[in-house]
């Protein structure tokens, strides 16, 4: 089966195509370039692997948590290219794929994914690999698997239920290190900072092998946190 997954939830921007079981890749750190990169990346892509978005099966996208910005315009540039070729279309969660790809990379199968969400708070989630090498997010008492936190309290949110220091992926960490540090078993700068439309592939074809695939019009992000609350400017209203 034939996947394009692109993914602008973060700092980076990535696109990747799967074709006949060979893997083509495009990755930049750009922030705020999302709008101008992402397109040409997907060009030059389908052109290296000689094929035309309407000979795939499917479009991946990164549906958050993430950048506000970068979440809507990956949803927007997925929804457009889908309903173009007349693809169905599956979102991925950020979180997961920074998991998936600890996985791909490291071989590590308990992983805990931090984003900075900024406003001194952090999308997080506890990573665990199923049967099939998928990383799955682990429900927590709550009985909420991704959340926005505020660092001080993650700890707390993972109480119970990881034991010990796991392996860390994510900005958040090296925001709110002084909170977090305790629970992640490798030191220092994580080697994972953002997701990958790689790392998308295998949970986007496996979420369409499980029949979660839905029209462009169906594509949906995920925020995690539903408002935005900021300081008003002195003398604004």
């Amino acid at each position: 089966m034939n996947y394009l997954a692109i993914d602008a939830s973060t700092e980076a921007c990535s696109v990747a195509l799967q074709v006949e079981g060979n893997i083509f890749s495009r990755y930049d750190l750009c922030p705020q370039s999302h709008s101008l990169q992402l397109l040409p990346m997907i060009d030059e892509l389908l052109q290296e692997a000689g094929i035309k978005l309407s000979h795939c099966d499917g479009l991946i996208f990164g549906r958050g948590p993430g950048s506000f910005t970068g979440v809507r315009i990956g949803v927007g540039v997925a929804q457009g290219l889908a309903f173009a070729a007349d693809l169905p279309v599956v979102g991925i969660s950020s979180l997961q794929a920074m998991a998936q790809l600890a996985y791909m990379k490291y071989q590590e199968k308990q992983v805990i994914a931090a984003i900075d969400a900024r406003m001194n708070e952090v999308y997080n989630g506890y990573f665990v690999l199923d049967e099939n090498n998928i990383m799955q997010v682990k429900q927590l008492s709550d009985q909420v698997g991704e959340a926005v936190t505020a660092p001080e309290l993650v700890n707390d949110r993972f109480s119970g239920v990881v034991t010990s220091p796991v392996f860390g992926v994510g900005t958040g960490w090296d925001a709110y290190s002084a909170q977090l540090s305790l629970l992640k078993s490798n030191q220092g700068t994580p080697e994972i900072l953002f997701p990958s439309a790689e790392a998308m592939l295998s949970l986007g074809e496996a979420a369409f092998v499980q029949g979660q695939g839905v029209s462009a019009e169906n594509a949906q992000p995920v925020y995690v946190r539903d408002t935005v609350s900021w300081k008003k400017l002195p003398g604004r209203e």
